[in-house]
């Protein structure tokens, strides 16, 4: 009878502790690692939501960017006479009123000086203080014992900030030092020379002069052969004169059509829209819904594409906003373009549709289709935007369930060091059980033989 409540125990069969504290531990800690899991699963897929998002978000707002560079609507500039001049489209800027006549009557020149001829550079040309004059007020050269040659005075001109620059030029005969402005007569500038006799010697070999140029007839003068603002959105650098013989300026390319511009926005937008709605679809009828179901800050991102259409492009004209052309908002959140609307004002006025998506010239009230995109982008995305505010959430909230993860797994860890030890004290009680057995049964065995 005392070996069947042995047994019922376990001693007699060898109790399998370690396999009873791991299953014991299991049932404790499986469920809560297992809802875990799944919480850590959902909180993943969000952040790879979120992430996609932003990235959807950038890209299509780049993409909106490089096809309005500035030469969307022109290609890239060329001009007939590139042994005249050549020209490239202003950082930020749309060309404007091209094609574009240009007669260069007269290019910049830099005003230029030059010394006598020395044996060398080192050789001492005398003490003196040489004063150079010019818009920019007067610049002291002093010539001491310390840079007394052509190449202290070149060092001394090139450090006194005095827009003069000096080089030197050596050939058979020795070296000479030049004395050069930049372009145009209002760099213009005069040498005084003081403290030395006799005076050095120099002579004028380019005469300062400003750029002429004439744009359609019209002339224009500059301090430089660099000029803007002569044809709008365009740089020209000028390389030599032809009085009297005229080059074009011109796009490379047809000019982007306006029409298959809105259509391809319209199309890429909704791209993006759509994938957006799947992304925040509710789980309906028990089903699942998108990663981003009820997360504000995919809400938010919607509701800022939504006022796209309505947004002033420009501050001023026929056309401010895309919906002035037609692009209108469906149900959904996605564009559509109404044709006959959009016809209307391209046969009213083109060129001011272009300026509404892409303005001549940037500023906070003329920004564009790009500008307004890029705005939107910016504001989400900032450090205080609801893009970063979400993707700082899910953060948490990863954070949180892998600090709940660890805390499961210590509880799981005391638990299992709580059962092992109970399991080796029974062990032992069950030992003293098993000796007292063996010490009764040899007892009665005794009785029995006796």
């Amino acid at each position: 009878m005392f070996s069947n409540v042995i047994n019922s125990i376990g001693a007699g069969s060898g109790l399998n502790s370690a396999q009873l504290v791991a299953d014991l531990v299991a049932a404790s800690t499986g469920a809560k690692l297992g809802q875990l899991n799944e919480r850590a699963q959902l909180n993943s897929s969000r952040i790879s939501a979120m992430a996609a998002t932003a990235s959807a978000l950038s890209t299509f707002s780049d993409a909106v960017k490089e096809t309005l560079n500035g030469q969307g609507f022109v290609g890239e500039l060329v001009s007939t006479r590139t042994d005249l001049a050549n020209a490239t489209v202003l950082e930020e800027a749309r060309p404007e009123g091209l094609p574009a006549s240009v007669e260069i009557v007269q290019i910049a020149v830099a005003q230029r000086e030059m010394t006598d001829v020395f044996a060398s550079a080192s050789d001492p040309i005398g003490e003196r203080t040489l004063t150079i004059t010019n818009g920019d007020g007067s610049f002291d050269i002093v010539i001491d014992d310390t840079n007394n040659s052509l190449t202290g005075m070149k060092d001394a001109i090139n450090a006194s900030n005095s827009g003069v620059t000096a080089s030197i030029l050596t050939d058979n005969a020795g070296s000479r030092l030049v004395f050069e402005a930049q372009e145009g007569v209002e760099n213009a500038f005069t040498i005084a020379q003081s403290g030395a006799s006799p005076a050095m010697n120099l002579s004028n070999i380019a005469v300062a002069a400003d750029s002429v140029i004439r744009v359609d007839g019209i002339e224009l003068t500059n301090s430089s052969n660099t000029v803007t603002g002569a044809i709008p959105g365009v740089q020209l650098s000028l390389l030599a004169a032809e009085p009297g013989s005229s080059l074009t300026i011109s796009g490379d390319s047809e000019p982007l059509d306006v029409r298959s511009l809105v259509t391809e926005f319209v199309t890429a937008y909704n791209e993006l829209r759509q994938s957006l709605n799947a992304a925040t679809a509710p789980g309906l009828a028990g089903g699942s819904g998108g990663p981003l179901a009820g997360d504000r800050g995919a809400r938010e991102v919607i509701r800022q594409l939504s006022q796209l259409t309505a947004t002033p492009l420009v501050d001023s004209g026929d056309f401010r906003t895309l919906a002035d052309i037609g692009v209108r908002t469906e149900s959904d959140g996605t564009l559509t373009v109404d044709d006959v609307r959009l016809d209307a004002a391209l046969e009213l006025d083109t060129g001011a549709i272009k300026l509404m998506l892409e303005p001549a010239i940037l500023t906070d009230t003329n920004i564009g289709l790009a500008g307004a995109l890029d705005k939107i982008s910016a504001t989400l995305q900032d450090e205080n935007g609801a893009l970063a505010q979400a993707q700082e959430r899910l953060d948490t909230i990863r954070e949180s369930i892998e600090e709940r993860r660890e805390k499961i797994n210590d509880e799981g860890d005391r638990l299992r060091e709580q059962l092992e030890g109970t399991f080796a004290g029974l062990e032992r009680q069950l030992s003293v059980l098993r000796a007292t057995q063996s010490y009764v049964e040899q007892q009665f065995a005794s009785f029995d033989d006796n």
